[in-house]
């Protein structure tokens, strides 16, 4: 049995950590291209372009909203006609998954510099195309991890906290799905057909017990704002540790079913972490995992407000054949779902489906 283990080539985090970048690109070129989303576009780049400790040359483009195919062309020609020799991505996951792939498209180092910890892209060399209309189109692998992830705290935190708990939701899969893939021996995320290794599903673990330690914590200090112990370990737990629990272990059930929702117009609303909050309390019936463990992921998922309902993900008038949809999408071959354990079909999608509401919609009427 082989194991493969990627890693980005250089994490940095803390507050106020943006001012590095300067440094971090100098290392790696002299002409940056930066994809900003909008938001960075008109609050952040406007210093960074007047910053005169930079000493590079910077071209700026401002992401058009969706990482398809058409979009990631499109920045590649500005690119490639500024003659730029290292792509910075600034914004959220989109916005970080379009760089990596112009990056990798244009045989450029990447530096990847999240505004959000709603997911744990930022790390992976993948990136999840888009069609232009908002649909999952699949993911692309990527020849390696970003150069450099960099994270400012200060910023994280100044962004609604709706982020930074759908990024909690997204990483609350990852120790389940790690513990899948480890117990069926499936192959991770690193397009090498190769399994997890002990560092791997080491770090998954490490992120499920992050959250539930410093989730709560993290949700309160961060509402006033504040950059506290348990903030930073909890944009960690988000970013490094989920990106690097996934990529090197594997996704299993709860990706599978959010990847599935996904196609429903209804769901768009949500943010994919707090789709695949949900998903994870489904993957936990599906695999029958004991109630004391269901009891305290629901709990976790109700003190920081992560869906724990079909209503709370837009589903909530969804009939026993839109489920079935649903699981059709799900148990397609090849799909993540066959990383699980366990005899898995479309009538179990959705008795776990609707076990995870039923439990939600019970433990709301406490």
């Amino acid at each position: 049995m082989i194991t493969t283990t990627v890693f980005p080539g250089r994490y940095i985090q803390g507050y106020d950590a943006l001012k590095g970048l300067g440094k971090e690109i100098a290392r790696l070129g002299s002409r940056a291209f930066f994809i900003c989303s909008p938001t960075v576009y008109s609050r952040i780049l406007p210093a960074i372009q007047n910053d005169p400790g930079y000493s590079v040359k910077i071209t700026a483009e401002k992401f058009g909203g969706e990482c398809s195919d058409e979009e990631i062309s499109r920045e590649r020609q500005i690119a490639k006609k500024a003659g730029c020799d290292v792509i910075i991505g600034m914004g959220g996951g989109k916005t970080l998954d379009s760089a990596k792939a112009v990056a990798y498209y244009l045989k450029k180092p990447v530096i990847i510099v999240p505004t959000i910890a709603s997911t744990d892209a930022p790390c992976s060399a993948v990136s999840v195309i888009h069609k232009p209309t908002g649909e999952m189109q699949g993911p692309l692998s990527l020849d390696r991890n970003p150069d450099v992830v960099l994270v400012d705290t200060h910023i994280v935190t100044q962004a609604p906290m709706r982020y930074l708990v759908a990024g909690m939701g997204d990483a609350l899969s990852k120790r389940f799905e790690a513990d899948s893939c480890r117990r069926k021996g499936a192959p991770n995320m690193t397009n090498t057909g190769h399994t997890g290794s002990m560092t791997a599903y080491a770090l998954g673990d490490l992120c499920y017990q992050t959250l539930i330690r410093d989730g709560l914590a993290a949700v309160k200090a961060g509402l006033e704002q504040k950059v506290t112990p348990e903030v930073e370990r909890i944009i960690e737990a988000n970013t490094l540790l989920s990106g690097l629990a996934f990529e090197n272990s594997g996704l299993a059930g709860a990706h599978a079913i959010e990847i599935a929702f996904s196609f429903s117009k209804e769901t768009h609303q949500n943010l994919h972490g707090e789709i695949v909050g949900f998903c994870t309390l489904a993957s936990l019936f599906l695999t029958n995992k004991d109630r004391a463990l269901i009891d305290e992921v629901y709990t976790f998922s109700r003190s920081v407000k992560l869906p724990t309902t079909l209503a709370d993900i837009g589903l909530g008038k969804a009939t026993e054949n839109d489920l079935l949809k649903t699981a059709h999408i799900v148990c397609s071959p090849g799909g993540l779902i066959y990383n699980e354990p366990v005899q898995v079909d479309e009538k179990a999608v959705v008795a776990a489906i609707q076990a995870a509401d039923k439990e939600g919609k019970r433990r709301k009427g406490k």
